[in-house]
């Protein structure tokens, strides 16, 4: 879908100063980090890439088709992100790649320590309640994705650190880059909880919130019902729920019901206040201001989009 959030376009490189009509590179190392500006000129097919490094990567323009794991290749588009362990071998279609309709990626490369470190601050800050441990880890059964707002805006921030000339740009780094991974990490962890809650909903407390969380999401969901699941004061289970998930009770079901609004209206079944009603808000402008702040462009817009798509 058109409704992903595309990165700021990156200035190309002046056709003088090409090393090589496929993948030509250039590279922003900074301490941590290395960011790597690809882009193609030609078709080509089944081109190897490969870092030593965890690895980000996010198209800016043009189309891939990318094969990784011996999976099928997937069509890699503007707006979404890929994310690649170290030493794992990517090869790379370039279908329609010109001179006139480059592609370009964008690969931020980081450290192996870097990573490690930002993985125990998250054990260790949100993991208090000894018996409900939670175990951060960055996970690759869902490597490839569509841009939130949120990540789509850290991106764009690090480009901009890094092929800067700020002498504080390592530090500045440091800091988005932290909580670029915190937000992969957290969302993936979420997306796993709230897909496993569906089959084991009493195999745990967190199993079970959410069970009840996505069996209501069309209704009022009041806290103290959903403290009520978890058999805990109000104050605890606001400290647990961030603890488990990184965000409050309020983000979460927010955004479950975002996802719930978009494949409606992704599949024309009703207008945007039915929308809005039918997935718990009861005001159709607070459902336009969060699905804006969510996925970055309103109901409307989005419709828009899906209708543009089908026709």
């Amino acid at each position: 879908m058109p409704v992903n959030n595309p990165l700021q376009h990156v200035a190309l490189t002046a056709p003088r100063q090409l090393q090589t009509l496929v993948e030509n590179r250039r590279i922003f190392n900074l301490q941590h980090c290395e960011l790597n500006i690809f882009e193609s000129y030609e078709q080509a097919y089944q081109v190897p890439l490969l870092f030593n490094d965890f690895v980000i990567t996010s198209m800016v323009r043009g189309k891939k088709v990318m094969h990784l794991f011996d999976d099928a290749g997937f069509d890699y588009l503007p707006g979404e992100t890929v994310i690649v362990p170290a030493k794992e071998q990517m090869r790379i279609d370039f279908p329609e790649a010109a001179s006139d309709n480059p592609t370009q990626c964008i690969a931020l490369a980081i450290d192996a320590s870097y990573v490690h470190n930002t993985v125990d601050y998250l054990n260790n800050y949100y993991n208090s309640a000894k018996d409900e441990r939670v175990d951060w880890q960055l996970q690759f059964s869902r490597y490839h994705f569509g841009n939130d707002t949120e990540i789509a805006d850290l991106l764009n921030k690090l480009i901009r650190i890094c092929s800067s000339a700020n002498k504080s740009k390592n530090i500045l780094a440091d800091l988005s880059m932290k909580e670029l991974l915190i937000r992969l990490i957290q969302s993936q962890h979420v997306e796993n909880v709230a897909i496993a809650s569906e089959k084991e909903n009493n195999s745990s407390r967190a199993h079970h919130v959410l069970h009840y969380i996505h069996q209501h999401l069309s209704e009022k969901i009041a806290i103290d019902a959903l403290c009520s699941k978890a058999y805990m004061s109000r104050n605890m289970f606001f400290k647990w729920f961030r603890e488990q998930f990184g965000i409050t009770p309020l983000e979460y079901i927010n955004a479950a019901r975002i996802r719930m609004a978009k494949t409606l209206l992704a599949n024309l079944q009703q207008d945007i206040k039915s929308v809005s009603a039918h997935c718990g808000f009861s005001d159709v402008n607070y459902f336009t201001r969060v699905f804006k702040k969510i996925e970055g462009i309103t109901p409307g817009a989005y419709l828009t989009c899906v209708i543009g798509e089908k026709e």
